[in-house]
Formats: C-alpha cells, structure tokens, sequence
C-alpha cells in the first residue's frame, strides 16, 4: 500500500512571503515548490497507474465471475432438461410396471401357490399313496388331492405359457427405468458441476469487491497527491508572478535612473555649452560631454 502524503515536505507561501521577502529568497522558493510540485505529480502518475492496474484486475475477476455465471445458467438448464427427460421416463415407466402388475393379477400369477409348491406336494401325496397301507376311504381322499392339485398344476402353467408379453413388457418398463436412472446421474454430476461454478462465481466476485475497495483507496490517494501538486503549482506561479513583478519594478527602477542620468548630463552639458559659446575654454572631457549630448 502506498504511503500517504508527508505534509512535512509540502512548502507553504503566504501572502506575507510575496511580499516581503527578497527576490533571491523568493527565486529559492519558487524552485522549492517546483520540485516539490514535481515530485507530487509523479506520486500521482504512479497512484494513477497502481488504480488503473487495480481497476484492471477488478474487470478480469468481474469477467471471470460472469464466466462462472454463464457456464453454471447453461449446466442448470441442462439439469433441468434431464429432470424433466427423467421425470418423463420414470412416469413412462410407471405405466409399464403398472400393466405388469394389471396382467399379473388377470392372470392370477402371483395367487395360490407356486408350481415349484404344487409339483412337491404332489410329489409327496403320490409318494404316500405308494408307500402307505390306506383305507380304501383315505385313498380315494388321497387320489381326489392328488387330482385337485394336478388341475391347479395344469391352470398355473397354461398361465404361464400365456406370460410372453408379460416378460417383455417388464423388460421394457425395467429398460425405461435403468434410462430414468441415467438421467438422474446426469441431473447429480451436472448439479455438482453447477453448484462448483456458482462457488467460483462468488469467490470471484467477492475477490473484486476486495480490489475494487483497493482501487477506490489508491484513488482517493491520487486525488490527494494530485490536489497537493496542483497546490504547489499554483502557488509556484504565483511566486513566478511576484518575480516578474519585481523584475518589471527593477526595469522600471533602471530606466528611471537612466532617464535622470541623462537629464543630468543634458543640463550639465547645456551649461559647458553655454560657457563655450561665452568664449570660454574647455578640456576634452567637457568636449566630450558635449558631443555625447550632441550639442557639439
């Protein structure tokens, strides 16, 4: 960070200063506040470009934060194209599970016992009757069993020859669903991948806050060197504006004195003049008197 101004090494004039001090004096202030003024202007050149460079790198993260915004918009549009793509499969697959389900109870598939069931207790009744001494009562009960069952046997696997469609329907409901299910990965990675860019996004915006209050500081830092130049250079001027006022008085000071010289030396010129043409004698510097003044 850049330090601020050291107001011990500002130079100051009053009115006072313009006045009253001597014009060598004020010639060494003029050259204070020249390079003072100097010095300050190049402090806020440099602030200048340290803001500058500041408000750059701000941009670049606004930028890199619009990218995040711009590539988490298109990642959530595409999560919601495969919610809604998901949503419609597992509804379509709804329906088939639901036909499965219906076809299932018109064919009393999943009613009584299984065949696997029925062919074992056969198995065992026939076992009996073969193995067993029986009434001739209890076999006739046992026999009227077995054929009971051997009917319900026989209903079940005609049932089953009728449920072809029913594999493949299930088959298609399960496939549907297995899609349904890869979508809903889709939606969770580009959810993730979202909610990245939308934590990048804040990182980067939050990163050009900090440098942007960077470069407002570095600002109100160059204003204030730049003020304090223009301070100085005001004031230089109006040093600079004092000299030429004293040089002018000089010149004025000069040709009045000359003006006088020459005043002088008319009158006294005029009087040797007037001694010559009195017959007088005069000496060569009175001649020369003469001829400078041109009476001679």
């Amino acid at each position: 960070m850049v330090d601020s101004i050291e107001q011990s090494k500002n130079v100051e004039v009053t009115e006072d200063d313009l006045e009253n001090k001597s014009k060598g004096e004020l010639i060494k202030l003029a050259g204070q506040l020249r390079d003072r003024r100097n010095e300050l202007n190049q402090m806020a050149s440099e602030r200048a470009s340290s803001r500058d460079d500041l408000n750059a790198k701000t941009r670049e993260k606004v930028d890199e934060a619009q990218e995040h915004r711009e590539k988490r918009d298109e990642l959530n549009e595409q999560v919601q194209e495969h919610k809604e793509k998901r949503n419609e499969l597992n509804a379509e697959a709804n329906k088939l599970f639901d036909k499965v389900d219906k076809r299932k109870n018109d064919l009393e598939l999943d009613q009584g016992k299984s065949i696997d069931q029925l062919e074992d207790e056969i198995e065992d009744l026939e076992f009996k009757q073969q193995t067993e001494v029986l009434s001739a009562e209890d076999e006739r009960e046992l026999i009227e069993k077995i054929e009971v069952k051997r009917e319900k046997l026989q209903s079940k696997k005609e049932k089953l020859n009728q449920t072809d469609d029913l594999d493949g329907l299930k088959e298609e409901a399960e496939e549907v669903r297995s899609e349904a299910s890869q979508h809903h990965q889709k939606v969770t990675e580009l959810a993730d991948e979202a909610q990245e860019h939308h934590n990048q996004m804040i990182e980067a915006y939050r990163e050009a806050d900090e440098i942007r209050d960077e470069a407002d500081e570095m600002h109100e830092k160059f204003v204030q060197a730049q003020e304090a130049a223009d301070r100085h250079h005001e004031d230089f001027v109006r040093v600079q504006k004092r000299l030429r006022e004293l040089d002018k008085k000089e010149e004025e000071e000069e040709r009045s004195k000359r003006e006088e010289e020459r005043e002088a030396a008319r009158e006294e010129a005029e009087e040797i003049y007037q001694k010559f043409k009195e017959g007088e004698t005069l000496d060569t510097e009175d001649l020369m008197k003469l001829q400078k003044t041109g009476l001679l």
